[in-house]
């Protein structure tokens, strides 16, 4: 019997409109009387952010707000998300937003007992094992836009500024203990938020379905993610105020993080070091590299991606599928190059140097190399 795999599924999600008035619940829940909402700037202007502080003010509970994220958290906003909660004496923390805030909530609440560096804790080998477990507070995590899934996640991505590369922290308890999915949440979000957000799940699930690894649960959420993007990321873009669109792919962004335990590939292996050496946004980058992908790996993939093109109803199999993946983001108007998402004079050699070392490498289906990987640079480029 060589099928022999380690698996993990999330946590538990409050889903539907309304459900954020259930947040100060959640926190009781979990033992939180004095959480620290962590979001990014922009969100921590917006009403949906004064709504969700309301709600655990009017609680009674002591809440207050850090909004010093980046674009790409960073280490700097690691440190000053944890000196901001352990001066202010807080038990736990509320992740709002979009993947910024979700990932550095996450890693506040995990760095704010922990005695070694952040950077000792990436996701090398065992190194979660260095944590003092124990020590790791409880996180209540909100998503705002439909696409990371980082709340239903056991790792975050942080931008070491040093080194100019991002990196994944992970450690399994800093799965947050409730996620609340509310799509009214994410009506606001301008529309190319909603497409960059929608492709980043997608990608997840396409990149899930394309691994190599053994995992039949994953396998499954992931066609049936990508089914969710292709009915209603479109809906979604053309109609903000489309609750059932927005609900849809609140649900395929959480599937494709969980699908992900699977494995991620190339895409995330181009799409970290270009976002962490040009700001890109992640999940249009992911977008733009995505055919390239999808035609290194097709002597892997394109059997495997006949089935996938019936369930979604489009001919042609690998090849229908891949003139989708095209129109799709046509249809969002997804640049055909990185140029056109602000990517100029890349350094080639580095890009290729940091994306064989990204974790994502491990579950591509093709082995990457320093010639394939070059020539992928080189066709989104």
């Amino acid at each position: 019997m060589t099928l022999i795999a380690n698996w993990s599924y999330p946590t538990a999600i409050r889903f539907g409109t309304g459900r954020l008035a259930e947040l100060a619940e959640a926190c009781q829940l979990a033992g939180i009387q004095k959480p620290l909402l962590v979001t990014d700037r922009g969100l921590a202007k917006l009403e949906i952010t004064h709504q969700a502080l309301a709600v655990l003010t009017d609680a009674g509970l002591d809440a207050a707000v850090f909004a010093e994220v980046d674009p790409n958290p960073s280490g700097a906003n690691v440190e000053a998300g944890v000196n901001a909660y352990r001066d202010g004496g807080f038990d736990g923390v509320v992740a709002f937003g979009g993947g910024s805030g979700l990932d550095l909530g996450k890693t506040v609440a995990f760095m704010a007992g922990q005695t070694r560096p952040l950077w000792d804790f990436e996701d090398v080998g065992d190194w979660w094992t260095r944590a003092n477990a124990d020590a790791i507070a409880p996180v209540i995590a909100v998503p705002t836009t439909a696409g990371t899934g980082s709340e239903v996640g056991r790792a975050s991505v942080i931008l070491n500024t040093d080194s100019a590369e991002k990196k994944i922290i992970f450690h399994p308890k800093m799965l947050p203990v409730t996620v609340i999915c509310d799509p009214q949440l994410t009506v606001g979000m301008p529309t190319f938020i909603t497409a960059g957000t929608g492709l980043d799940a997608f990608a997840h699930c396409v990149e899930a379905y394309s691994s190599p690894h053994y995992h039949p649960m994953s396998q499954g959420i992931a066609l049936e993610g990508m089914r969710l993007v292709k009915d209603n990321l479109p809906l979604a873009y053309k109609n903000p105020s489309d609750l059932d669109a927005r609900a849809n792919m609140m649900s395929a962004a959480a599937m494709g993080a969980t699908a992900f335990q699977k494995g991620l590939g190339a895409i995330h292996a181009l799409s970290h070091p270009i976002g962490a050496q040009h700001h890109t946004h992640h999940g249009t980058t992911n977008a733009v590299c995505m055919p390239a992908v999808l035609q290194m790996n097709a002597p892997e993939i394109r059997e495997r991606f006949g089935p996938v093109a019936a369930y979604l109803g489009i001919d042609g199999g690998f090849d229908g599928f891949c003139a989708f993946v095209d129109q799709l983001n046509d249809s969002f108007a997804i640049p055909k190059t990185l140029s056109g998402i602000g990517v100029e004079n890349p350094d080639i050699d580095a890009l290729v140097e940091m994306a064989l070392k990204d974790p994502s490498v491990g579950g591509n289906p093709v082995v990457m190399t320093q010639a394939n990987t070059r020539a992928l640079f080189e066709s989104v480029l």
